[in-house]
């Protein structure tokens, strides 16, 4: 193997990209580090010398390992090491998986597995495209068969301009996230989320992705030409000639007859399997007459090719579809909410065949799920899970977690919806949806988005605006170049067709965009195409939805926890708190509340009942009030010293009567007059702008002077040192409310 070590350098935009190569992981079949800031991938692609044997797919796999030294960090965890991969990790590989796909032979069945590492983050370029061109080059190089090489970029739209790789901080500013990989000639994938973005501009948006990836291309190109390895020769998966014939004869028309009856889902898999049961045992039993052997991946390969043409012919020439619908047609709808009695949202989407129950749940900000990533979010308040059974396709399988799948089909849910989501200012609610797909025959994620928009309006979360999504495919004949794009794809359709393109949006733009194609690209026009047809798509799902409910309710459940929002002084936020977080806690047992507390000193008070929320929030302004001058409390002495008495007016907050002050009369002791633990009305009468220190007065109360007169009285016997003897014992924020604070901090820690 060529070990040497090569660099190779392209600008993308304002960004360069560096990426290196035979410095690193040199037994791979191939091995690149990608560069663009200060963050850096390890990619490597490996493949098996031999084909894995009886398999009728081809197994590849991608895994991104995140290590958190890449950005300086240890992991949160117990163990302090990475652990199994998060969302966001599964998340970035699958997006590495889609556009090397389709590109490798067909008929391969060697194990290939492309490892990206995060090597070092700087948390401001983000990891996701340079590791699609980190996986790309190493494939390039290498001896892996495959079609490559492909480019990766992302585009945001920030104040009217497009602006290719925009760093983390830049996209908290755009309205579009989208990345698109492709090949010198076409896009073969997209993901992307939106805030209402329209299709002209997301159209004008992936040309000027393509036409941004060229360099990266041109680049592994050249370095094919200088470094890469010449391909291995291997065996490619094929059935034999004589058995696709004698399948074909023995099930074509049968299959055909299938097809053009029209039959749901379950009726149609089992009559094909029926059909598919007695070409097997036919063929097998023709080939122990001649004491031969057909292998069944022959048999069941070949019967699925023969379903692949047939359909795909009656769809192009006839322009039916195996459900008997026309290209644009939108399977029946049924549409419910408010069918759980105690959650706090639920909607039923059902569209045709495929049924999505969604339980939206409002929670405090405390709930909101914490992030230990490479990622800049470090937490999320709005979390969207999708869950899809065994019995949602009439199956059975182990149920062990969710898979790949289901986390990329509940995040793409979540990116849907999360633009329209209030922000917390507004709506200061953790919100988890949990999609549940009870019965699945096609776009069960875009089910989710309606099942998931119906919750939250259930639920009374006032979302911006309703948001449906529609699945899109496309069968091409390449020969004649006719093409045909289908709205509402079922599973069929999406298994043997060439494109799943999903699309969720409002009435006024696109949220969210996926797309996955089988063949070499897709032209502007057919993407076009493909958006218009699925703007009246979800256009008319959204009327359909807003004829259930037109709007978020006005009341939340029941049993959802009501918030109250109050701001103070976030210097104050220890006087709540307590030492060692005594005090929060006492005010949550009684009050039977949950508080939350923000650095900025936004105080949030969660109850089921409103009388104890105000009662909580009364003893809250009560620990947070200022003495101000002129104000009257009742206060109890705390400590009794001879030029006065320390009186606390409120809670941690204490200030002196001059003994001058502590009576109507001339006081000869201040013994004579007070007690520690007494009670005394007391008028603020002067706080020290610089220290906060506080001087009271019993005898204007008494009297019924101002507090001028009394700060005046106080002046003309201390000879104008008002203030001065008690200021060394006193203060408007004692050391005890800084260390509250401190206890304050831990606590809130802990909470997390």
């Amino acid at each position: 193997m060529d070990t040497e070590y090569k660099r190779y350098t392209v600008k993308v935009a304002d960004k360069e990209f560096i990426i290196e190569t035979g410095h690193m992981a040199l037994l791979a079949n191939g091995a690149v580090t990608v560069r663009v800031g200060d963050s850096m991938v390890l990619a490597t692609a490996t493949a098996s010398k031999e084909p894995r044997e009886d398999i009728d797919f081809f197994p590849l796999s991608v895994e991104y390992e995140e290590r958190l030294y890449a950005a300086g960090r240890i992991p949160g965890s117990w163990f302090r090491r990475e652990g199994r991969p998060g969302e966001g990790a599964i998340l970035l590989a699958r997006l590495v998986d889609r556009p090397l796909r389709p590109l490798f032979p067909k008929g391969f069945r060697n194990d290939v597995q492309v490892i990206i590492t995060s090597l070092s983050s700087d948390e401001e370029n983000l990891l996701d495209i340079p590791a699609i061109v980190g996986a790309s080059a190493a494939l390039t190089i290498s001896d892996i068969p495959w079609n490559g090489p492909i480019g990766a970029v992302r585009v945001g739209y920030i104040d009217g301009e497009f602006v290719i790789n925009p760093t983390a901080s830049q996209l908290e500013k755009s309205i579009l996230d989208l990345r698109v990989a492709g090949t010198e000639e076409a896009i073969i994938m997209v993901e992307s989320g939106a805030n209402e973005v329209p299709e002209d501009l997301m159209i004008e948006a992936l040309k000027r992705a393509h036409e941004a990836m060229q360099p990266l291309i041109e680049l592994q190109k050249r370095m094919r030409e200088e470094i890469g390895r010449e391909k291995m020769e291997v065996p490619l998966f094929q059935v034999p000639e004589e058995v696709k014939k004698a399948v074909e004869e023995l099930a074509a028309d049968r299959i055909n007859d299938v097809l053009h009856q029209f039959l749901p889902k379950k009726a149609r898999t089992n009559a094909l399997d029926a059909i598919r049961k007695e070409v097997k045992e036919t063929l097998t039993q023709q080939a122990e007459e001649k004491g031969e052997t057909i292998p069944a991946s022959y048999i069941k390969t070949a019967f699925e090719e023969v379903l692949k043409t047939l359909t795909r012919k009656m769809i192009l020439e006839e322009g039916v579809r195996p459900d008997g619908r026309d290209y644009t047609t939108i399977r029946p709808l049924k549409i419910q909410v408010g069918i759980l009695p105690r959650t706090h949202g639920s909607g039923l989407f059902q569209r045709g065949e495929t049924q999505v129950l969604t339980i939206a749940t409002l929670g405090t900000p405390r709930e909101a799920q914490e992030l230990d990533t490479l990622f800049p979010e470090e937490t999320k308040r709005y979390i969207h899970h999708y869950n899809f059974p065994p019995y949602s396709t009439g199956e059975v399988w182990p149920m062990r977690g969710p898979k790949r799948r289901e986390i990329g089909h509940g995040a793409l849910a979540e990116r849907a919806l999360e633009p329209m989501i209030p922000p917390q200012e507004e709506f200061p609610y953790t919100i988890r949806l949990v999609s549940e797909v009870l019965t699945s025959n096609g776009s069960t994620s875009m089910a989710s988005v309606c099942g998931s928009t119906l919750a939250l309006m259930d639920a009374g979360v006032p979302i911006k605006a309703p948001v449906a999504g529609i699945a899109m495919g496309l069968i091409t004949d390449q020969e004649s170049g006719r093409y045909a794009i289908l709205t509402d794809i079922q599973g069929m359709e999406d298994m043997l067709g060439d494109m799943d393109f999903k699309v969720a949006g409002t009435r006024d733009g696109i949220t969210a965009l996926q797309m996955d194609i089988k063949i070499a690209g897709l032209s502007y026009d057919i993407l076009s195409q493909a958006l218009a047809q699925a703007r009246d798509a979800r256009l008319y799902i959204l009327d359909r939805m807003l004829e259930v409910i037109p709007e978020p309710r006005p009341e939340l459940s029941p049993y959802a926890p009501r918030i109250e929002v109050i701001k103070i002084d976030p210097l104050k936020i220890g006087r709540i708190i307590g030492p060692g977080g005594k005090v929060i806690r006492k005010m949550q047992e009684e009050y039977n509340v949950k508080i939350d507390i923000s650095e900025d000193g936004t105080v949030y008070i969660a109850s089921h009942n409103k009388q104890d929320a105000e009662a909580a929030i009364r003893e809250i302004e009560t620990l947070t009030k200022e003495a101000h001058v002129g104000e009257i409390f009742t206060g109890r002495v705390v400590r009794v010293e001879p030029y006065g008495a320390f009186v606390e007016i409120l809670p941690g907050i204490e200030g002196l009567v001059h003994i001058s002050q502590l009576a109507d009369y001339r006081v000869p002791s201040v013994e004579d007059v007070v007690k520690i633990g007494d009670e005394l009305m007391v008028m603020v009468i002067d706080v020290d702008k610089d220290t906060g220190k506080i001087r009271l007065s019993r005898q204007a109360v008494l009297e019924g002077w101002s507090a001028e007169e009394a700060r005046a009285k106080d002046r003309k016997l201390s000879g104008g040192r008002s203030g001065s003897r008690g200021g060394r014992s006193s203060g408007g924020r004692s050391g005890g409310d800084r260390r509250g604070r401190r206890s304050g901090d831990r606590s809130r820690r802990s909470r997390r």
